[in-house]
């Protein structure tokens, strides 16, 4: 008893500034970069409707997280909901083996594509390079992660501003584009339905909000402040994916846009000459390096958030006394990030972590509607509205929403998934001895 009240736990140092930036940074990533091409093809003058539509269906499951965050303000979030909703330990540990998985995959993937811009700024094409510097983003992001979340989220906080500078680089040159488009045009032949259709694909361009919940424990006045920074990174972003749609189609045709494999360097060049593609790309650089930031330090507080709750092994608990990180977890997940890195290509197996982070929002969805029925007089710093007989109407359009976008994945991403799937629940019968295979009565501080 002695021993553990001196153990050392997360420090509570991160703000409301500070963490919306951290949603912010994580919902805009490196995709948008890349994403607006394909959207701007589907939807044409249109695709700013479009951004608006996918927002609203991602803050369905925003709203659910905004609630369940300031009931249950804990690392390995998902985690936590799912053990305090079902109670089914094998259940809970599936989700969170998924959102390790997922991170891992996706710190890896995104640290390739910086290998790869930073390579084309030094003009040489070497997938061995790529490789390398792909590896040293990893060590020195991972060494940030682990000095502490105050020095991590400061750097969060530059990458994040550079990274969205290059939206308002973006949105600024609309003003001075030749074009004068319809912004209700749809491309030929075209009708209103392609406009749904694109949401499918645009959803991804929020996720990233779900992230804020896994690093509660380091947050100030957490009940008060996770939904408020949900909320309000969502609606930032929404802004500037309108916005940037907007201007993009201002300054050169939707025809133009969508063909091309770096649609906003190819906007800013068409102003600012070849200049705006370089300084697009080296905006791209912090982009990439600021979502790989993110998912080390989500990844490495599930981990930790998981152990602590007796789902992985005690050693993954133990907590730097200097910096007060969970320094073991930082530590594997920086292993585990550059292991698939010498691939080289993990983009299949990547976009298979995408219908994992789905099922992770339905099982959240689900959780707040089974808490509601379950737990109806535990208190809800935020509650969400409407309800219908107790339960929460945007919930259960959440949990619908996901369902119908894992009908939209190919067979052989399904099928990557049930094998990561099928993994955890080998690793978790063969941990048998080392975790606890039953649900905890109560999850502790």
């Amino acid at each position: 008893m002695e021993e553990e009240k001196k153990k050392p736990k997360l420090k509570r140092r991160v703000s409301l500034f500070a963490l919306t930036i951290y949603g912010v940074g994580n919902i805009l990533g490196a995709g948008i970069y890349g994403l607006i091409g394909s959207v701007v093809g589907i939807t044409g003058n249109l695709s700013w409707l479009a951004f608006i539509l996918a927002s609203i269906t991602g803050a369905f499951t925003g709203l659910s997280y905004a609630e369940l965050s300031a009931m249950y303000p804990k690392s390995a979030a998902e985690f936590v909901y799912t053990e305090e909703a079902f109670k089914k330990r094998i259940l809970s540990f599936i989700l969170g083996w998924i959102i390790i998985f997922s991170g891992v995959l996706s710190a890896s993937t995104v640290s390739l594509v910086f290998g790869g811009y930073l390579s084309d700024v030094f003009n040489v094409s070497s997938i061995l390079l790529n490789v390398l510097f792909a590896i040293i983003l990893v060590l020195i992001l991972s060494v940030v992660n682990l000095i502490g979340i105050k020095t991590s989220t400061r750097t969060n906080i530059i990458f994040t501003l550079i990274e969205a500078s290059g939206l308002v680089i973006i949105i600024t040159l609309g003003f001075f584009g030749n074009q004068s488009p319809n912004y209700f045009t749809l491309p030929s032949g075209s009708s209103f339905l392609v406009v749904f259709s694109a949401v499918a694909l645009i959803f991804f361009a929020f996720i990233g909000f779900e992230d804020i919940a896994n690093i509660a424990e380091e947050v100030k006045e957490p009940q008060k402040n996770l939904p408020k920074a949900i909320i309000y990174s969502i609606i930032i972003t929404t802004i500037l994916y309108c916005l940037t749609a907007i201007s993009v189609i201002s300054i050169l045709p939707y025809s133009t846009i969508a063909a091309s494999d770096a649609p906003l360097n190819a906007v800013a060049e068409a102003i600012l000459g070849p200049i705006g593609g370089l300084i697009l790309s080296l905006i791209a650089l912090f982009a990439t390096a600021n979502t790989v930031l993110i998912m080390l330090i989500v990844t490495s507080r599930m981990m930790y958030g998981m152990a602590r709750d007796k789902a992985l092994p005690e050693g993954l608990t133990k907590i730097s006394p200097k910096y007060r990180t969970p320094f073991v977890t930082v530590s594997l997940t920086a292993v585990f990030t550059i292991i698939p890195i010498f691939f080289g290509d993990i983009s299949i197996v990547a976009h298979a972590t995408v219908f994992g982070v789905l099922i992770n929002f339905f099982l959240v969805n689900i959780s707040l509607i089974a808490l509601r029925k379950s737990k109806p007089k535990l208190e809800r710093p935020f509650e969400l509205k409407p309800s219908f007989k107790g339960y929460p109407i945007i919930a259960l359009l959440g949990a619908i929403i996901c369902i119908a976008l894992l009908f939209t994945f190919n067979w052989l991403t399904v099928l990557i998934q049930s094998i990561i799937i099928l993994c955890g629940i080998i690793v978790f019968y063969a941990m048998k001895s080392k975790i606890e295979t039953k649900t905890l009565s109560k999850i502790k501080d």
